[in-house]
This record gives structure tokens, sequence and C-alpha cells, in this order.
């Protein structure tokens, strides 16, 4: 994609009310699939919606945050939520371009920008 391209679809594709929107859409999607799949407690911590008992396949590492949800299965002590938190920041900035965005800064953790911006050391990584 050119950079002219690109200039003129970013400001359209992270507008505010766009963006919210995917936010709004990807939580909504969560809590569907975390109250399906959640066998174990589910909190609100800050805005997070936590499902535990999920699965370990239906999610990635040691948890997935899908807009404001966060589904792990044991792994939500407090320094991961608050690194959770910086995920669900990042979904209401990015909205459904969040998952592309995070695919596209790579799959390891220690250089991927969204992990490194929420915290390397709260996320388990160091």
């Amino acid at each position: 994609m050119s950079t002219a391209l690109r200039a003129l679809l970013r400001p359209v594709l992270l507008a505010p009310p766009l963006a919210r929107a995917g936010y709004l859409y990807a939580t909504l999607v969560g809590v569907v699939w975390g109250a399906v799949l959640s066998t174990g407690r589910i909190r609100r911590v800050d805005g997070l919606f936590v499902f535990t008992g999920v699965p370990t396949w239906a999610f990635s590492r040691g948890g997935s945050c899908i807009g404001g949800v966060y589904l792990t299965d044991t792994n939500a002590g407090p320094q991961v939520l608050e690194h959770e938190a910086v995920h669900r920041l990042q979904w209401q900035k990015y909205g459904l371009l969040f998952p592309l965005a995070y695919f596209l800064a790579g799959s390891d953790p220690l250089t991927n920008r969204f992990e490194v911006e929420a915290g390397l050391e709260k996320g388990g990584y160091r």
C-alpha cells in the first residue's frame, strides 16, 4: 500500500466512532466466547471482563484480550491484568484493525510493539 493511500485511509479507519464500534463488537464477541467456554470465575477488573477457566486451546500464550475481555485458564494475577488493561486500551484506539496491526508487529513478544507497550515483565515475558 502506498504511503499516500495509507495517509488517506488512516484517519478514516482509526476515527474514534469507527474504532469504538470495532472495540464494542470485539468485546461482545469476547463476552460470548468467554461465557460459552469459561468454567471459572468471571469478574470485572478496572473495566476489563476477566474470564478464567477457559480451555487453553481457546486462546494464545497465557491468555488473550479481545476488546475489553481477557480470556485465560488461571493466568489472572494483578500484574497480568495491568498488562491486559493496556491491550484493552489498544483495542479502543485501533478497533478491529488491532488484530491485523498486532499480527504485522510480529509473533515475538519481545519485539512486538504492542507487547512492549503493555509491559513485557507484567505480561510474563521477562
